[in-house]
């Protein structure tokens, strides 16, 4: 029986990589997946899934006026699993969507993304996923600044921490930070020169 499985990290845990790796092992056995990822993360470019270790490869992107659910029922070739990167982007619509190829059309779908953001509140994607995935893990990095398990994610600009804005900026190692709830509130950041 197909189920919805939420794997969540913090920025650098690993989860694009991860995807990637499950993509490879099924497609070796001759076994056809689709990868999917947020239109909204344009990093390596739309349309892509992108780990900081170097492995890249081209995805269907979903924007907010895609249905997941008619994209993958379309589909000629049997599917063995669906696959999607930055799962917080996505819309309520697309994640009940996911839930419905999962039930429906009996492919298992996993979805990789941040639970919380900078502020941590959770993403709209993420909330969603938390009550309608049939099975939550978290994918585990350690602090940037100590060996603790991170758990948040910290903004910066210009050297100091960020506690509001919007919550959606894309960014890398540049513009966040994996940290552990003490460091969260008291980073340990350079001083930056004025």
């Amino acid at each position: 029986m197909a189920q919805l499985f939420f794997k969540y990290g913090s920025m650098n845990s690993g989860k694009s990589m991860d995807i990637l790796k499950v993509a490879h092992n099924y497609e070796e056995q001759g076994k056809a997946v689709l990868l999917m990822t947020s239109g909204v993360d344009d990093r390596a470019g739309q349309g892509k899934i992108a780990s900081r270790v170097g492995l890249e490869r081209d995805v269907v992107p979903i924007f907010n006026a895609t249905n997941v659910y008619d994209l993958v029922k379309q589909r000629d070739e049997k599917l063995y699993c669906i696959l999607v990167d930055e799962a917080q982007f996505l819309t309520r619509d697309h994640i009940i969507q996911l839930a419905r190829i999962v039930d429906d059309l009996n492919i298992p779908v996993m979805a990789y993304g941040l639970k919380n953001d900078f502020r941590n509140q959770l993403f709209e994607g993420s909330q969603n996923l938390l009550i309608y995935a049939d099975k939550i893990e978290e994918i585990k990095t350690i602090c940037w600044f100590c060996s603790h398990k991170a758990i948040m994610n910290l903004r910066i600009h210009d050297g100091k921490p960020v506690y509001e804005g919007e919550q959606i900026q894309i960014g890398g190692n540049e513009s966040y930070y994996p940290v552990c709830r003490k460091h969260y509130f008291h980073p340990v950041l350079p001083a930056v020169k004025e």
